[in-house]
């Protein structure tokens, strides 16, 4: 199926909840989702930059239907206070897990709750939302986590998940990434296994940056002009965060994608371009992964996921 980012299905009357989505590629999944018709929950931790990117959208896309939840994903209280307000604003059509950190402190931290922080946050923060929104979610909605291509940079410790033995920034975020991968292909073996017709996808943005998206006021408009001149030497191999959210929008909005697909660039190695169908790698999509993840993210939330 040829699939037009510029052309999207329409979704007015459905609401999609981005957490993230005041910023990068969360702003512009929400800000494309906005003009396709939907109503966008942005779930963010700042609430002045979530009202500066609430701001933007509804300068850039008439009639925009943008709403706002506070939320710290690194947080488990603050996760589940978010998703008490957001099962009240349900259904829900589609739940796109984007927020994260993606630039590692130099040294281990650890989150309110006692994880690591990359993978505390970017990926058992996540698990623990969906477990709790799930019952908000429409028969046929999906929930889509945000991989990377760090995955194929640094090879998986499942024994070292949560950097105890040794830390490394990359590597401590390239596993935040593994474990996202794991839950989004464990969750859709799992709705598959129950027969439940709700879909579990992943996608990545390829190698996307600031500074060859789209100036948004109050967004992304404060780039240096070195920041912009490396951005600019970058457009042979990289994209704007505006295109980066392309294959997070087609998970969440292409009628014809199948639970448990991953999208990504279909253009040079994966770094920009269309989304289409990309691989994992075979690491963090195994069976053995799904598993152990799902268990340390239920024993370490004390939340189990009711299908």
């Amino acid at each position: 199926m040829t699939w037009d980012p510029r052309v999207l299905p329409r979704q007015d009357g459905r609401t999609v909840v981005v957490t993230g989505g005041n910023a990068g590629i969360g702003y512009f999944t929400s800000e494309q989702l906005a003009a396709a018709g939907a109503r966008v929950i942005l779930a963010s931790r700042s609430r002045d930059k979530t009202e500066r990117a609430m701001a933007a959208l509804r300068d850039r896309v008439p009639d925009a239907q943008v709403a706002f939840v506070e939320l710290d994903i690194a947080s488990f209280a603050s996760i589940r206070r978010a998703a008490e307000e957001l099962r009240a604003q349900g259904p829900i059509a589609a739940l796109i897990n984007n927020a994260g950190q993606v630039i590692p402190p130099g040294s281990r931290q650890e989150t309110a709750d006692g994880l690591e922080l990359l993978v505390g946050g970017n990926a058992i923060g996540h698990f623990l939302l969906t477990a709790l929104l799930l019952p908000a979610l429409e028969p046929t909605g999906r929930v889509v986590g945000l991989g990377s291509l760090s995955t194929r940079l640094v090879t998986l410790d499942p024994e070292d998940l949560l950097s105890v033995r040794r830390y490394r920034g990359f590597r401590a975020y390239a596993f935040s990434k593994h474990a996202v991968h794991g839950f989004a292909f464990e969750l859709d073996r799992r709705l598959r296994a129950a027969g439940d017709a709700r879909a579990s996808l992943l996608a990545h943005p390829g190698y996307a940056v600031t500074e060859l998206a789209e100036q948004v006021p109050g967004v992304n408009d404060k780039q240096s002009t070195p920041h912009r001149l490396v951005g600019r030497l970058s457009a042979p191999f990289a994209q704007g965060k505006d295109r980066g959210a392309w294959p997070s929008v087609r998970a969440a909005l292409d009628p014809a994608a199948q639970s448990g697909e991953f999208y990504g660039p279909g253009g040079f190695s994966e770094l920009k371009g269309t989304p289409r169908v990309v691989a994992p790698v075979a690491s963090s999509a195994s069976l053995e992964f799904g598993a152990r993840l799902w268990a340390l993210a239920e024993e370490s939330t004390g939340q189990s996921v009711e299908l």
